[in-house]
């Protein structure tokens, strides 16, 4: 996008944006059409992102908008899923929890058996009779056919050379260090989106220059910590997560596996969160005592070194959290059905409604340079 268009588009939003926009993706599978309906209702409202960073399911999303112009994003996210939800049948007359809930298991049930179409399949031989080291003997699908699905969707020349930044994160297996492969440093092609989706045992894991690579989501399940740690200008951050932090007690096991993967994959948001609040505070303090300093103080080479260190852009978090039905459970993050597909879409459209809607909090402390994160729609 043209920097004039990028402007006129940003001078019409109704939301007060700063020098930078970022959206940052959550991993959970097949939730991750959620992310898909909040960028759709982005778009549509006029926030032109800069920057994007996923996990997981989030890397793919991520690497289909940044490789794709504006005005192809949107329809690029939807063949996507529509091709991935392709196989599953849908019911539509069949309402209630209870339902649901069945056709919900028996849907993720197949996705068990059959695979997902464009994304992964069941291999020929069971993971004990592969050759040891060799993929089949690593995971349990056969996930080459992404690859096929990505150079469709993706222009990757485009994704490496074009406005938007993408950052995704994958683990080295054998020294286990998480890393993200950064299109501002690195180039990237479909391995490393691949390799930051690479969730064991499920998926094997994927080669890059001589090492293996798995799930990202394995150490961290949002890339929050890295857009900050890259911030070079006051900056609006979309944190999309696929698993809320809070939620009901469990009553059955299902329960008990939902909310597992809820604590699981969404307590090292939570603890990015507090860590980024925590330091801005005490970056604050610094100035505010730096500030008080003698004239003559000022020019001494800690004190200089000092003020560098609290020196810091403001950035405001808006958090977009998928809250999932009652009749999801352990289950949600593989059920790939057309319905549910549409239903958590729309969910992430409305996200971004509920937003929009109370931005007036949010526009007070982009026009103020102040820093906070918000979760508008918690209520």
């Amino acid at each position: 996008m043209a920097d004039a268009e990028l402007l006129n588009r940003r001078a019409d939003c109704a939301l007060p944006l700063p020098d930078k926009v970022a959206l940052v993706l959550q991993g959970g599978g097949a939730l991750g059409s959620f992310q898909a309906g909040v960028f759709e209702a982005l778009h549509a409202a006029g926030i032109e992102v800069d920057e994007v960073a996923g996990i997981s399911i989030g890397a793919v999303n991520a690497a289909i908008i940044a490789g794709n112009p504006p005005e192809q994003r949107v329809a690029a996210l939807r063949g996507f899923w529509d091709q991935l939800t392709s196989a599953q049948p849908s019911f539509p007359l069949l309402t209630g929890d209870w339902a649901r809930e069945w056709l919900h298991e028996a849907s993720a049930a197949w996705v068990a058996l059959a695979g997902v179409p464009g994304f992964f399949a069941p291999r020929m031989l069971p993971a004990f009779a592969g050759l040891a080291g060799s993929p089949t003997a690593l995971s349990f699908y056969d996930s080459s056919s992404l690859a096929v699905t990505l150079d469709r969707f993706v222009d990757w020349e485009l994704l490496n050379g074009g406005p938007v930044r993408i950052a995704v994160g994958a683990v080295e297996i054998e020294s286990g260090n998480f890393h993200y492969f950064d299109s501002k440093a690195e180039r990237l092609d479909a391995r490393h989106i691949m390799a930051s989706g690479a969730l064991p045992p499920g998926l094997p894991p994927v080669e890059i220059d001589g090492k293996l690579w798995w799930d990202g989501g394995l150490v961290s399940n949002t890339p929050l910590s890295h857009v900050l740690d890259t911030q070079d200008a006051e900056l609006l951050v979309f944190q999309v997560d696929l698993f809320a932090a809070a939620a009901a007690l469990p009553r059955t096991i299902m329960d008990v596996m939902a909310r597992e993967k809820e604590i699981r994959f969404s307590s090292r948001t939570r603890q990015v969160n507090d860590q980024l609040l925590k330091l801005r505070r005490e970056r604050e303090a610094i100035r505010k005592v730096l500030a008080k300093l003698p004239e003559g103080l000022r020019g001494d080479a800690d004190v200089i070194a000092l003020t560098e260190l609290a020196r810091e852009h403001a950035v405001n978090v808006v958090q977009l959290i998928y809250r999932a039905n009652a009749w999801e459970g352990g289950a949600r993050d593989y059920e790939f059905s057309a319905r549910t597909m549409a239903e958590h879409w729309q969910a992430g459209r409305d996200a971004v409604a509920a937003t929009i809607d109370g931005y007036e909090l949010v526009a007070h402390n982009v026009l103020e340079g102040r820093t906070a994160s918000f979760d508008l729609g918690q209520g």
